[in-house]
């Protein structure tokens, strides 16, 4: 009885240290930021919203009907939501600069239609890079598209085109809709530089245009199995064609 009284004190202290140890540490861990995270065998859902901390979009997953519009600076413009299903991502400031969207269907006619279509966008501006699959009812075209774009705010150039379309005068408004699609110093606002594909003639080509996006070389193996390089002038007409010696 003499020993077990005087073990009895210490023993409290060593548990109280414990306990205290284990409160402090629970009181730690209950302040930190805990991060908020589930798991799902399957999910379905019409839209997903990836954003950062600010609330910024950087990337949208979708359905046709909850499909984004272009937006700008977190603004939409341009066109309404509701087309593209598929994703869409965005910058660091907000702004779309890309995505991928997929489209197929038949219609009542029996004829259809099919795309799928991935794109990078220069900043403040349209796609300069995309890779294309579109089907009409059996006329195809694939391939990767280069394009050169002018260097003007895609926001600003739409808002001047939304803008001129509200005029009331027919023939001041398709003039001024001409000079606004006009190139701007010498850029026109869209050009395809270069197509690495296959055309609707079923002929795999590569073309390569000039700035203006008139092509100026073309490397084809056509539909037959035969292969030429032809050479155009600034009007699309063939000034030379190598081909296989006969």
């Amino acid at each position: 009885m003499e020993h077990t009284h005087r073990c009895t004190p210490r023993w409290l202290h060593l548990y109280a240290l414990a306990m205290t140890a284990l409160a402090a540490s629970a009181w730690i861990g209950a302040s930190r930021p805990q991060e908020s995270r589930s798991r799902f065998t399957e999910i379905d859902v019409e839209r997903i919203n990836v954003v950062e901390p600010d609330g910024k979009l950087r990337l949208v997953i979708s359905n046709r009907p909850r499909s984004i519009g272009p937006i700008y600076k977190g603004k939409p413009f341009a066109y309404q939501g509701g087309s593209r299903p598929g994703l869409i991502w965005f910058n660091d400031e907000g702004t779309e600069n890309g995505g991928m969207t997929f489209t197929g269907s038949r219609g009542a006619d029996g004829r259809y239609r099919a795309s799928t279509h991935m794109s990078f966008d220069q900043f403040d501006q349209d796609q300069v890079l995309n890779l294309d699959y579109n089907d009409d009812n059996g006329r195809r075209v694939t391939g990767l598209s280069i394009n050169d774009r002018a260097n003007v705010n895609i926001f600003d150039m739409v808002k001047e085109r939304d803008s001129i379309r509200k005029m009331t005068d027919a023939a001041a408004r398709n003039a001024a809709l001409a000079r606004w699609a006009a190139p701007r110093n010498g850029v026109p606002l869209a050009a395809q530089r270069a197509f690495f594909g296959k055309d609707p003639a079923k002929n795999a080509a590569v073309v390569l245009s000039d700035p203006n996006g008139k092509p100026r070389l073309r490397m084809v193996g056509d539909s037959l199995g035969a292969a030429r390089i032809e050479f155009l002038d600034s009007d699309d007409k063939i000034t030379n064609t190598v081909g296989p010696k006969a």
